[in-house]
């Protein structure tokens, strides 16, 4: 063990992910996921040295939850070894435009941009407060996903309403899945051998929550996430781009108040909402290929829609040197890869089937032919980039 030994927390409304990684060797200790909190079925699951196992902790709160972990830490003999906490903040506005070790006045700023994202920074808020407590001699970091979006151009950001709404509330586009973003742009950078000061790249990130950025020179310049996550992409159970004006014609025809539509769209729309299914990809694929209408059409539109979202992003870059797809689905799914490449004529991307379907992996993750613009695949690691920029702001040499 050495003395680069980090916590990474990512705390949401009904989870805990954890794991300690050493941020130079980018050796995992152990990893590991409180799910459903507060509810029957509560439960912690890690794996350690490659072994998997699990305690069920039924109703467990969230700090009966933090308690486990960090009972955890210490029967793994990992506890004592831990320099500093980094935490995955979802929601930075416009304060945060990077990684940045948490005081008093920063904790504050977190804690205001709770109306922002108010499913997710107050579970970040919460699990930063109690991180204090166990470890209240050792440095935090917040990592935020939207820091790394502050770089887009005001017409990217602003949305086409009166400027109040900006200036005076703070209504505009943030982007997210930022953490994401930067690991893999550097990562494909290397693979490429690109320099980091002249580059354009596409990256979709797919998983249950869905979205894609323009990359320009390390710099993000749009993405198809807007204010909060619901904008942009078909997702597992979000809606993505709807015409606004569906919102009041469905509180109007089935007299649901504005949260009941918003948890809709949120929960039970995309993926999940069309084939009336399934919100798991894997679980599409199976049933399209048994001639599952719902299933087929669900799978088609999430194709349109990223195809059209990309070919959309290349209008913010001056050409563009690849196109990336990562998160569970763009990493795993050969099918969504494939349909989506073929609507992308105009890029000039031939797609290699027998690299596609190993998901590029003896290929340095490219699944294009020689003749081809580039299409890769390249795995995310939000974890190794949270325990990196936590090293870094330490100042340890």
């Amino acid at each position: 063990m050495t003395s680069s030994t980090i916590l990474v927390l990512n705390c949401g409304s009904s989870s805990i992910k954890f794991a300690v990684i050493d941020a130079l060797t980018q050796s995992v200790h152990i990893n590991g996921l409180v799910e459903r909190l507060n509810a029957s079925g509560t439960v912690l699951r890690w794996t350690i040295q490659d072994t998997r196992q699990h305690l069920d902790l039924p109703h467990a709160s969230y700090e009966t939850a933090m308690d486990a972990i960090i009972k955890l830490l210490h029967d793994a003999g990992l506890f004592n070894n831990i320099i500093a906490v980094g935490h995955r903040v979802v929601h930075g506005g416009e304060q945060f435009k990077q990684s940045t070790l948490i005081n008093d006045t920063v904790l504050q700023n977190i804690e205001k941009c709770v109306h922002l994202a108010p499913l997710h920074n107050p579970s970040n808020y919460l699990g930063i407060k109690l991180m204090q407590q166990h470890f209240h001699d050792k440095p935090q970091a917040a990592v935020f996903d939207t820091s790394f979006h502050q770089t887009m151009p005001s017409h990217a950001y602003h949305y086409a309403i009166p400027e109040y709404f900006y200036t005076q509330h703070g209504v505009r586009r943030y982007g997210f899945h930022g953490i994401s973003y930067r690991y893999v742009m550097q990562h494909t950078l290397e693979l490429l051998n690109l320099p980091e000061n002249n580059h354009a790249l596409i990256i979709a990130h797919l998983g249950n929550g869905c979205s894609a950025c323009a990359i320009l020179n390390g710099a993000s310049q749009d993405t198809t996430m807007g204010m909060t996550p619901l904008e942009g992409l078909i997702m597992g159970t979000r809606a993505g781009d709807i015409d606004p004006g569906i919102i009041g014609y469905i509180a109007s025809e089935l007299n649901l108040t504005l949260d009941q539509i918003i948890e809709i769209l949120n929960k039970k729309s995309g993926l999940l909402g069309i084939s009336d299914l399934s919100m798991d990809m894997r679980t599409l694929e199976q049933q399209a290929a048994q001639n599952h209408a719902g299933a087929k059409l669900a799978i088609d539109m999430f194709c349109y829609r990223l195809a059209k979202n990309i070919a959309a992003l290349s209008t913010a870059l001056p050409h563009v040197d690849a196109l990336i797809f990562t998160g569970g689905i763009g990493e795993n799914s050969s099918l969504v890869r494939q349909k989506t490449i073929e609507r992308l004529r105009q890029f000039n991307l031939i797609i290699d089937a027998a690299l596609n379907i190993e998901h590029g992996k003896k290929s340095k993750g490219i699944i294009t032919t020689p003749e081809s613009k580039i299409a890769m695949v390249v795995p995310t690691n939000e974890e190794l980039l949270i325990a990196q920029d936590t090293y870094q702001l330490l100042n340890i040499k």
